[in-house]
């Protein structure tokens, strides 16, 4: 693995503020096309975020350095976008809140009003009084 995606593994793990420890890397023989390098080499390789549970398979490629490189950043590629939805649902939530704490304007509120009483009219007239 070049030294570059070393340093971009370590600017990456900074960014997300996560430990180095945290992750297992395995590595196993792929199948498919490749020949017999893949049947006898272990290309394939195996990231996992202890923490979170997710994990991410690369076998992409013959090399197992570049299938590590794949795996580390569709790795980091996923926890990245499980954040950003956990954030917008944390927005959206909050935006819901506030929309329904909100007070209803006048002019909704008057014709909420006359519905009721044009209601109540009718069912005052479906009572017996005998």
């Amino acid at each position: 693995m070049p030294a570059d995606f070393h340093e971009l593994r370590a600017a990456r793990l900074a960014a997300l503020k996560l430990r180095m420890e945290d992750f297992a890397e395995t590595f196993h023989r792929s199948g498919g096309p490749g020949g017999q390098n893949v049947n006898k080499v272990s290309t394939a390789v195996t990231v996992r975020h202890a923490p979170t549970g997710r994990s991410v398979t690369a076998q992409d490629t013959r090399s197992q350095a570049q299938n590590r490189q794949l795996a580390w950043l569709r790795l980091f590629d996923a926890i990245e976008k499980t954040r950003s939805d956990e954030r917008a649902a944390a927005r959206d939530a909050r935006e819901k809140e506030r929309r329904r704490k909100r007070k209803r304007p006048w002019g909704l509120q008057q014709r909420i009003l006359d519905s009721k009483k044009k209601r109540s009219a009718v069912k005052k007239l479906r009572t017996k009084d005998w």
